[in-house]
């Protein structure tokens, strides 16, 4: 067999081999939800809110699970004062919308003290946090594109897999998940 030959017919193997994986991939695409959906004002996607640390509430609206790890969408109730630490995403960009009450949220370098209305968005790879400051409950939606993990650690949050581990451990799991943490919370009483 001459080298010609045999280098096309290896081509056109190949070809054959790979092209089950691609129709296999398309398919796949086209069994992601075509018709919509609504949730409902307070009310979770699944419903089944996801109870994060004292007087948390994530409501899932847009899953990551609807949207093959596009984008996660879901709204916040706080009670607490307070929020995460300084951590950073370095393939997800957040978005943050203020529905209920008074924030601090700080992207980088810039504070933005947020009410109802307002709006603010985290690039990735840039370090951010934020804390509720205000009296009563507070309220946002935010957005996370790509969705990487983040519903999956919410979820497993609220199952208590972060409960009572030292730094270290609480650490690798951020890492597991997509986000590292950086620095401490906001502290709201040197903020204003």
């Amino acid at each position: 067999m001459k080298r010609d030959t045999f280098l096309r017919i290896l081509s056109v193997s190949g070809a054959v081999l790979v092209s089950p994986i691609s129709v296999i991939a398309k398919s796949y695409k086209l069994l992601r939800e075509k018709t919509g959906y609504k949730t409902d004002a307070g009310a979770d996607r699944f419903q089944k809110p996801i109870n994060l640390f004292d007087g948390d509430t994530f409501y899932t609206k847009v899953s990551s699970k609807d949207t093959d790890g596009d984008l996660y969408v879901y709204e916040s109730s706080r009670i607490k004062k307070g929020g995460p630490n300084l951590h950073v995403h370095p393939n997800q960009d957040e978005w943050w919308y203020i529905l209920e009450g008074e924030f601090l949220i700080k992207v980088g370098d810039k504070m933005h003290h947020v009410k109802p209305g307002d709006s603010v968005f985290g690039p990735r790879g840039i370090p951010h946090a934020f804390s509720k400051v205000g009296e009563g409950v507070g309220r946002m939606l935010t957005t996370f594109q790509p969705a990487g993990k983040m519903e999956e650690c919410f979820i497993a949050i609220s199952e208590g897999q972060m409960k009572g581990k030292p730094e270290v451990e609480q650490d690798e799991f951020r890492k597991q998940h997509g986000f590292e943490r950086v620095g401490p919370p906001i502290d709201i009483l040197k903020a204003f």
